[in-house]
C-alpha cells in the first residue's frame, strides 16, 4: 500500500463513486478500479460494496478511511512544511478548542495569524474538552486545548494554565453573598453538570469530587447555551468559571460564589499527538496560542493562574 492508493481510496470514498473520483483525479476510470482492486487483493478484504446508484463503503474501507484521513493530512503537512521558501510560515493547522479557550483568544487568534503569518491556513474548532481530543486522536485537528486530558502515552500534554471553579446561578438559587459556598453546601443545591464528552474529568482536577458532583446533578447536558437558558429561568446552578458566563454575570442575570473546603480547579493543556513531528507552520501557531493566553491572564481578561511549567 502506497499513498497514491491511499489517495485514490479516498476519492472513491467521499465521491462514492468510481466514475467521479476518476473525473475529479483527472484519470481514466478504468485505470482507478484497477488500482481498487489492487488494493482489496492486497488487504484481502472487500474495501466497497458496489450498488446499482454507486460505492457504498464496507466496515473495512470505514475503518482504512479513517486511517487514510490522518496519513495524508500528515503527507500534506510534511510536504507543505519542507517546501517552504525563505522559512516563511505556510501551510496549513487545524487547532481545536474548548469553549472557554475560543471565548477569550479564539478571535485574537485568527486576527494574529491574518496579520503575522498571512500564507496559513487555519481551521479553529470550538467543542467540549473531550470531543476535542476524540479528533485530535483520529488526526482531524493537529493541535488541541482542552482541559484535563487523560495520561495517554499517544498524547504530548502540556500544562498552561489553573482555574479556580466557582458556583454560579441566578442569586435566589445559590444566594445573594460573596461568602463562599462550601462542597458539601454545593452538593445540596440543584446542580446542573456540563457534560465533557468522553472525558467527564475535563470539569475539574479531582475524579473523586467530580463523582460526588454527578450523583447529585438534576440535569446534565452538553449544550453551553441551553445550560445558559437553564440558569437564567432558575432551573439550577453550574460548577463553572467566571469567563463561561461572563455575560450574563455582567448583566447581573446570573450571581457567582467561591467554592471552599476544598477549592475546585482546572487545569488547561496545549495537545498533540505525540507520534507526529511539529511542522514550522504547527510550531508557530502554538507559540501564538500560548502568547495569547499569557496576554488574556495579565490583562485579567482570564481570571486564572499560569502554571510554572508553561513558563
Amino acid at each position: 500500500m502506497d499513498s497514491r492508493q491511499l489517495r485514490y481510496f479516498a476519492a472513491i470514498y467521499e465521491a462514492q463513486s468510481v466514475s467521479r473520483a476518476a473525473e475529479g483525479l483527472n484519470i481514466a476510470a478504468s485505470a482507478l478500479s484497477h488500482h481498487l482492486s489492487n488494493l482489496e487483493t492486497e488487504l484481502a478484504t472487500a474495501l466497497f460494496a458496489r450498488k446499482p446508484r454507486g460505492m457504498q463503503a464496507t466496515a473495512a474501507g470505514e475503518r482504512l478511511y479513517s486511517h487514510a484521513r490522518g496519513i495524508l493530512r500528515a503527507i500534506n503537512a510534511a510536504t507543505d512544511d519542507l517546501q517552504e521558501k525563505g522559512r516563511e510560515v505556510t501551510g496549513d493547522v487545524s487547532v481545536g478548542m474548548s469553549y472557554s479557550a475560543v471565548k477569550a483568544i479564539g478571535v485574537d487568534l485568527m486576527k494574529s495569524v491574518m496579520t503575522d503569518y498571512p500564507k496559513l491556513r487555519l481551521s479553529l474548532s470550538e467543542s467540549l474538552s473531550g470531543s476535542t481530543l476524540v479528533h485530535l486522536m483520529a488526526s482531524e485537528i493537529d493541535l488541541a486545548v482542552v482541559y484535563n486530558p487523560p495520561n495517554d502515552p499517544k498524547l504530548r500534554v502540556q500544562p498552561i494554565l489553573e482555574e479556580e471553579m466557582v458556583c454560579v446561578g441566578r442569586a435566589d438559587i445559590i444566594g445573594d453573598s460573596e461568602v463562599p459556598v462550601t462542597f458539601q453546601e454545593l452538593l445540596n443545591l440543584p446542580l446542573i453538570l456540563l457534560r465533557q464528552g468522553l472525558s467527564a474529568r475535563a470539569l475539574l482536577d479531582d475524579a473523586s469530587l467530580l463523582k460526588q458532583l454527578e450523583s447529585r446533578a438534576r440535569f446534565q447536558m452538553n449544550s453551553v447555551q441551553a445550560i445558559a437558558g437553564c440558569l437564567v429561568d432558575g432551573l439550577g446552578c453550574i460548577v463553572g468559571t467566571r469567563l463561561f458566563m461572563r455575560e450574563l454575570l455582567e448583566e447581573g442575570k446570573l450571581h457567582a460564589r467561591p467554592i471552599t473546603k476544598p477549592t475546585l480547579t482546572r487545569t488547561l493543556y496545549i495537545c498533540e499527538l505525540a507520534d507526529r513531528p511539529a511542522t514550522f507552520a504547527l510550531e508557530a501557531v502554538r507559540q501564538l496560542i500560548m502568547k495569547l493566553i499569557f496576554a488574556a491572564l495579565s490583562e485579567g481578561r482570564w481570571d486564572a493562574f499560569p502554571v510554572r511549567q508553561a513558563d
